[in-house]
């Protein structure tokens, strides 16, 4: 049943997640791909998950949001693993009011699953984006209001791109999910970079759609043999957000699309205060003979277009103004492992010790009310 009653929103995490059972892709992908999706099987009295030749077990981290890390194990004998709600909406809620969170959006873990699900396949990867897509809606309809869903597009394909933010819209969620890096495969050259031009016709759709483009993390460490080392990956992939952001903003993008809104998803907000400064410096030595097509320095951009989210950030905190306060939001990370849950309005309470009110409350909840258009 669907909940309609209007939330005051005094708390809303703008980064939390959701781990849908894996076999909804075999379950509901069309017929003829059904055998080529990720299915879960017993092994040695475990489950494992089996996807194009490899073999996976299931992590713990997806789901451990409160354990003791000194406790904490990695590997997971079942696909469904940690708080129930990550699956589970009605138990979400709960896990909700026990945190004194109002409202969460929602994005998936590794496309979907919370394990790497990612294929080169690019028919069955589309598909499954789909069924995430419509499972997402369903999880959020006991209660639209606090559940804010985020959809998956195909970014390679512009069409297919366009018409599944449509339908996404429709079926109630609110904002879409790219990718950092636009690539597949990293061997394949024909993915264009988010300046190319081919884009235009997203960015336009977007526009009308009132659908945030949200970025999760930034690349993985490009030095080779790094980038599976966790805590390598985990630290600096913050501030490889840099890259998508500054590129939409030096190409021109954002100046041709005043309504776009982009989103930086549990990147954190700290290094932000140096790229808005440095942005400026940049361009007013290199803007002349580059022919940069910006009219305004470039931190305009940043603090009308720009979004970001922070789990823990005193540094960003701090330096709010410089980055835009009406440009940042707290988010609890529930239920993965980095969460604040269930300690938020803790946590919540020393990085806003010395900030006034109203503009904790912009963090907080406001902002990411208005983004979203939570009051529609």
């Amino acid at each position: 049943m669907t909940t309609q009653t209007k939330v005051n929103y005094k708390c809303v995490s703008a980064d939390s997640h959701v781990n849908p059972p894996p076999t909804i892709y075999a379950d509901r992908v069309p017929a003829g791909l059904k055998e080529k999706a990720p299915r879960v099987e017993q092994k040695d009295g475990k489950e494992v998950l089996r996807f194009e030749g490899r073999e996976q077990k299931f992590m713990s981290l997806a789901g451990a949001a409160g354990v003791d890390y000194q406790k904490l194990k990695i590997e997971s004998d079942k696909a469904q693993r940690g708080h129930q709600g990550g699956w589970d909406p009605i138990a979400r809620i709960k896990d909700m009011d026990l945190d004194g969170v109002d409202a969460e959006v929602l994005y998936g873990s590794g496309d979907g699953g919370g394990v790497d699900m990612k294929t080169s396949d690019r028919e069955l990867r589309f598909a499954m984006m789909q069924v995430y897509n419509d499972w997402l809606s369903e999880y959020c309809q006991p209660n639209p209001g606090r559940l804010v869903g985020i959809a998956e597009i195909p970014f390679w394909d512009i069409d297919l791109a366009i018409s599944e933010a449509t339908r996404a819209k429709k079926l109630g969620l609110r904002g879409v999910l790219l990718p950092s890096i636009p690539a597949v495969d990293a061997s394949d050259p024909s993915d264009k970079a988010y300046i190319d031009p081919v884009y235009e016709p997203l960015w336009s759709a977007l526009e009308d759609l009132e659908m945030p483009i949200n970025f999760h993390l930034g690349g993985k460490p490009r030095t080779r043999g790094l980038e599976s080392t966790l805590l390598v990956s985990v630290t600096v992939n913050k501030a490889m957000m840099a890259e998508p952001m500054t590129s939409l903003i030096f190409s021109g993008v954002l100046q041709n699309h005043p309504k776009l809104k982009l989103v930086s998803v549990e990147s954190g907000i700290g290094w932000m205060a140096f790229i808005v400064d440095w942005m400026d410096h940049s361009w007013e030595r290199h803007r002349y003979h580059t022919n940069s097509p910006l009219k305004e320095p470039p931190s305009e951009f940043w603090r009308r277009h720009i979004y970001g989210t922070f789990i823990e950030d005193y540094v960003g905190v701090r330096e709010r103004h410089t980055i835009g306060v009406n440009r940042i939001m707290w988010s609890s990370d529930y239920p993965h492992i980095n969460s604040t849950w269930p300690k938020s309005q803790e946590y919540i309470a020393k990085h806003f010790e010395d900030v006034p009110e109203h503009e904790r409350r912009m963090v907080v909840a406001d902002n990411c009310v208005e983004l979203y258009n939570l009051n529609d």
